[in-house]
């Protein structure tokens, strides 16, 4: 006798007794455990049991022993049919239990005696029943219906989608997981719409806030899937359902801007625009968008009506843009996002023109000439830039003193240019002038200052306190923008004018302006800076010469002398620096394929305090450089290759030879050029043909070259292997990187054909290789070649005759092939190359 377990969707067979009960015994603890492991018999007891739900029978569940008086067992109960026990006390399933029908059968088991009279139990027997996903799940609905504002908030819900699943809801099976497969139409080639994967809320994504418009599409069908397992596994279950939604025209819009006169006398609030919510029972808020302590000047009521509250003033803010937000009656939830308001504040003529200064001053030396530009008085006006409100217009309305006349200057009235209008300024007359200017706008007028000094003339030069300033000593390190030395000249000249004012600068000794000085305006000291890095290599000593001068010119016949020049020696020390490279970077161009030890480039450094320099390589990846350590020539130790790296970079080092032992590096970058050195390849050598052949075949087969261009600009392909690939296939247009090969003989037999193929790339060497394509003639089922199930297979008799008939005749075809080829060999040959192409045009462009 055999007993049958399903295992895994197969029932294996065993005889209840020697290892074949081993196997069986372990089966069962797979296949009917309780909770505490048990064995698989035992005394009558109280027992639980797991069962899998589906399995057709379990011919063994349990054992129950027992002893005399007890000599046969009772089981009462939930059995449904299903759940039996045998006289010997084991316990079976005789059919499948579903978990969707009971979760948990109770039984009780009794044991009888030979009247059958219960003596022992009654014993409770639990089974409990193990779901397995055997239910899809199911949506509530066949189909859905939905509406959506346009310019809806992504993410914003506008519906749901409810799906069931009969397993058991505290494992996987049951756990649904949503998602949205397609929606048509798909207008923007982008998911309008998204949905929750666990809640089956559907909402629109930004692209769908962004571009759902009623206009132009106003009814979407969304399929949605739904998949149990959580939607984790290949073995889940799913259903799917449409989703129909109907876009619906948002009303919820930006207002048009608005322009409000600054400084209304009009009663306030007054209404300036309105935006409307979707639908009624909310409420309206404006946010500011400026980061202001004040207030904006705007109401919004719960009609969506916006109002200003009070006159505005353009010259203390412009324009305001107001944020609007709806939210839901409460004032808790925002509905949407913000529309704003842009408000322009307009200008009116309402301020006054102010003067630039208190008191605006210039200078003027005694000696002007007449016309000469004096000054440029300015003032301003808030009111809005280029228009009339704040064109100003400018006018001298009084001078004092007005000697000796009255009309000493000018000013443009459109620019406030003020020039000398008189000859006869002198200092011991009038040393100032005090000018009243009027500045006007269209309404408004403004009187202001302008002080004029008249300042004496140049006729005092600069004096150095000191002709000669000594030495400074400065390693070359030092840092610019270090002060090295101050020095002073005097000016008897009337102070803080420009007859007074000095200007130091290097007159000889600094070449490349390595030095620069500055002044203090109040004391005309002078300091003397470090402008530039300073070299001892290059210029161990400075002997500066430095003038002092003034920003106005000497007057007529005054010069500057020595008095106005000193001296200052700068001595520079020196400091071990590292190797100074002549260039950062070395870039080479070289061919690929140049021989070993072919020159590269030399790399050139030197010591600035003279020492020796020794070279090295560094990055120097795939040693195919080297360098000599002394004179910084580099050449080729090895094959170079551009298809394994077509700019190679390494790091030049130079190190002086002293104790410091200082490196620098510079960059070394060697640029391959590509030769023609490898044939091309197919990218593809595999292609099948159904059989029998219809006549209609051809595969597409596609080239590649590891060189550049212009080698893979158009290769050549020709067929090889003789007369038997000549007469069998055929190649056509090729069109450089693409060729096509087809059968010719319709009659071919199933199997795998190698075929050779040579191709050139016409290279300059040309190179060419020969590669072996793989055909396979095979029969297929839905256009794939049909392959056989693997595992051993016995001929039955009726195969092995066919078998045998088979290859007889295949032996009368080969010899009948071989005597006529032999007959036929010399006319053969003559035709090869015409039967090699199906046009004169293809047999041109394969040649």
């Amino acid at each position: 006798m055999f007993i049958g377990i399903r295992v895994g969707g197969l029932v294996k067979m065993f005889k209840p007794y020697g290892p074949h009960l081993l196997c069986l015994l372990a089966l069962h603890q797979v296949l009917c455990q309780d909770v505490d492991k048990q064995q698989i018999e035992g005394p009558l007891e109280n027992k639980a049991f797991s069962v899998q739900e589906g399995l057709p029978s379990v011919p063994y569940l349990y054992k129950f022993t027992f002893e005399p008086p007890t000599v046969s067992l009772r089981l009462t109960g939930e059995t449904d049919g299903i759940i039996q026990i045998r006289p010997d006390g084991v316990l079976y399933l005789n059919g499948s239990l579903d978990w969707e029908t009971k979760k948990v059968h109770t039984l009780e088991i009794e044991g009888l005696n030979a009247n059958g009279e219960r003596v022992k139990g009654p014993f409770t027997v639990l089974i409990e029943v193990k779901d397995i996903n055997d239910n899809p799940p199911q949506f509530d609905q066949q189909q859905y219906f939905g509406v959506v504002r346009q310019n809806s908030r992504p993410g914003k819900i506008f519906m749901y989608v409810t799906a069931s699943d009969r397993d058991d809801p505290s494992t996987p099976h049951a756990q649904l997981s949503y998602s949205l497969r397609q929606h048509f139409p798909n207008p923007y080639h982008v998911m309008l719409f998204q949905i929750n994967n666990v809640t089956g809320a559907i909402s629109t994504t930004p692209a769908g806030a962004q571009y759902l418009d009623p206009t132009i599409v106003n009814v979407f069908i969304l399929v949605v899937d739904v998949y149990d397992m959580a939607g984790q596994s290949v073995n889940a279950f799913n259903s799917h359902v449409d989703v129909n939604v109907t876009v619906l025209e948002n009303l919820w819009k930006s207002p048009p801007p608005v322009k409000i006169k600054e400084n209304s006398t009009e009663p306030h609030p007054i209404s300036i625009s309105r935006v409307q919510w979707n639908y009624p029972g909310v409420t309206y808020h404006i946010l500011s968008e400026e980061m202001s302590p004040i207030k904006p000047p705007f109401m919004i009521d719960r009609n969506g009506t916006i109002y200003v509250t009070q006159p505005l003033d353009r010259e203390q803010k412009d324009s305001y843009s107001l944020s609007i937000i709806v939210k839901d009656d409460d004032g808790d939830l925002q509905l949407s996002r913000a529309v704003t308001l842009n408000v322009t504040v307009e200008d009116i003529n309402d301020n006054p023109p102010v003067c630039g200064k208190r008191l605006t001053k210039f200078e003027v030396q005694e000696n002007e000439i007449v016309g000469n530009l004096i000054g440029v008085f300015s003032a301003t006006d808030a009111d809005q830039e280029n228009t009339l409100n704040s064109r100003l217009q400018y006018q001298i309305v009084d001078q004092t003193p007005q000697i000796p006349t009255e009309n000493m200057f000018r000013i443009e009235s459109g620019t406030g240019t003020i020039n000398l209008f008189s000859n006869a300024l002198n200092k011991q007359i009038a040393s100032n002038y005090s000018l009243k200017v009027k500045v006007t706008d269209p309404v408004f007028q403004t009187l202001c200052d302008v002080q004029i000094n008249v300042i004496d003339i140049n006729d005092q030069i600069p004096i150095f306190e000191k002709s000669d300033y000594g030495s400074v000593i400065l390693p070359e390190d030092k840092q610019v923008g270090t002060v090295i030395m101050e020095i002073q000249a005097t000016d008897t000249d009337e102070p803080f004018t420009g007859s007074s004012r000095i200007v130091y600068a290097v007159k000889a000794g600094d070449p490349n302006n390595s030095f620069s000085i500055q002044t203090d305006r109040k004391t005309n000291r002078g300091y003397v800076i470090i402008n530039k890095t300073l070299d001892f290599e290059t210029t161990p000593v400075y002997d500066l010469v430095i003038n002092a001068t003034n920003p106005e010119p000497l007057v007529a016949g005054i010069q500057y002398n020595s008095s106005s020049l000193t001296y200052l020696k700068v001595i520079v020390t020196d400091v071990d620096e590292p190797p100074v490279f002549l260039q950062p970077v070395y870039t080479v161009d070289k061919h690929e394929n140049v021989t070993v030890g072919t020159f590269i480039t030399t790399a050139g450094a030197y010591d600035p305090e003279g020492a020796q320099v020794r070279y090295a390589l560094k990055n120097n990846d795939r040693n195919w450089l080297q360098i000599d350590p002394l004179n910084g020539t580099i050449y080729t130790v090895a094959p170079l290759d551009r298809e394994t790296e077509s700019t190679y970079l390494a790091r030049i080092v130079a190190t002086e030879q002293t104790r410091a032992s200082q490196s620098s590096t510079a960059q070394l970058i060697l640029h391959l050029k590509d030769v023609n050195d490898n044939p091309p390849y197919l990218v593809k050598d595999y292609v099948f043909f159904c059989h029998p052949l219809q006549g209609n075949e051809r595969a597409k087969l596609e080239v590649s070259d590891p060189d550049e261009s212009p080698y893979v600009a158009r290769f050549s392909y020709s067929l090889m292997g003789g007369t038997e690939i000549l007469d069998n296939w055929n190649l056509s247009k090729p069109d450089g990187l693409h060729m096509y090969i087809s059968p010719k003989n319709l009659n071919l037999e199933a199997k795998v054909y190698d075929i050779p193929i040579c191709i050139n790339d016409r290279g300059r060497p040309p190179m060419e290789g020969v590669v072996h394509l793989k055909v396979n003639l095979c029969q297929c089922v839905e256009e794939r070649c049909f392959v056989e199930p693997e595992g051993p297979r016995l001929p039955t008799v009726g195969m092995a005759i066919g078998i045998l008939v088979a290859v007889l005749v295949v032996i009368g075809v080969i010899l009948g092939i071989v005597f006529y080829h032999l007959k036929r060999k010399k006319a053969t040959q003559q035709k090869v190359a015409t039967a090699n192409a199906v046009s004169p045009s293809e047999l041109k462009n394969l040649t």
